[in-house]
């Protein structure tokens, strides 16, 4: 028995089929079923039982799997111990979108830099979602930080659902919080035409049968909120972009019902670097998901 088989048994419990996890593990299915066998063999127990397309764990194969983990974490902290000599001068980058990026320096960043104060963190900014996954991908960026989906070649970690909410100029004659239904023919900032993120509120707008009135569209967020405070519209955005809004004399209210987004880490299908996976466990073991 070694390590490598362990990762083999608990990617097959986690995927519930030999195709996946022997895509996630970036292995020949064939491979994987063998060395499962193998193991199977070795310690005289069936741990994985076919099911149709799939595989289920037994009763003697969700013991091992438990203990797999366990002997799999414990390996990882023997690492990170090893290397915790080598992070003085060690460097963390952090894609984030600009509505995101006031969560992540005033709640996650801290608490992290508290814990590791010789490692410096940089923050790659990005202008949306797409950009934050090409710095990932181009290892601009360690991980990212942005709201799913993102494609499926990188691996996510929710972490919690933000509100969307209707950022206005003072003085508009609105409820707090605004039904979905007086979206329907009001002046809206809006995404430009095709850009995944006007797809996404595009969608919600059918979803509740509303049709605001484009005002601005534009992929240009420095244009975003002056154009709010010339009163030209009214504009949808996150949550935490609200502090933000407030002090430029802005007026924030809820939705009702209130859509929201699932806020992630994100990074490429790769073993990270200590820093990246000790932010990863930070961030994960204080989620409000």
């Amino acid at each position: 028995m070694n390590l490598q088989q362990l990762r083999y048994v608990v990617a097959t419990a986690e995927h519930r089929t030999m195709t996946d996890a022997a895509r996630s593990l970036y292995i020949a299915q064939p491979a994987l079923s063998r060395a499962i066998r193998d193991l199977e063999r070795e310690l005289g127990m069936t741990l994985f039982a076919r099911s149709g397309r799939g595989v289920v764990v037994t009763a003697q194969g969700r013991r091992v799997v438990k203990l797999a983990r366990e002997a799999l974490d414990a390996v990882r902290e023997i690492e990170a111990l090893a290397t915790q000599s080598h992070t003085a001068g060690a460097e963390l980058r952090i894609a984030s979108t600009p509505s995101l990026e006031p969560g992540l320096a005033g709640r996650l960043l801290p608490a992290y830099v508290a814990e590791h104060p010789g490692i410096r963190v940089h923050i790659v900014r990005c202008d949306g979602r797409d950009s934050v996954v090409t710095a990932v991908r181009e290892q601009r960026a360690d991980l990212g930080l942005t709201d799913l989906p993102v494609p499926t070649d990188l691996v996510s970690h929710p972490l919690e659902r933000q509100e969307i909410v209707l950022i206005s100029p003072p003085g508009l004659d609105l409820p707090d919080p605004v039904p979905m239904s007086r979206l329907n023919g009001m002046r809206l900032v809006l995404p430009g035409q095709g850009s995944p993120r006007r797809r996404e509120f595009d969608q919600i707008f059918a979803s509740y049968g509303v049709r605001p009135i484009p005002a601005l569209e534009s992929d240009e967020r420095a244009r975003w909120l002056p154009a709010v405070r010339e009163g030209q519209a009214s504009l949808l955005w996150y949550r935490g972009m609200a502090e933000q809004a407030a002090r430029a004399g802005l007026v924030v209210r809820s939705l009702d019902p209130a859509p929201r987004k699932i806020i992630a880490i994100v990074h490429a299908r790769k073993r990270l670097p200590a820093t990246a996976q000790d932010f990863v466990t930070l961030a994960e073991g204080g989620s409000a998901a």
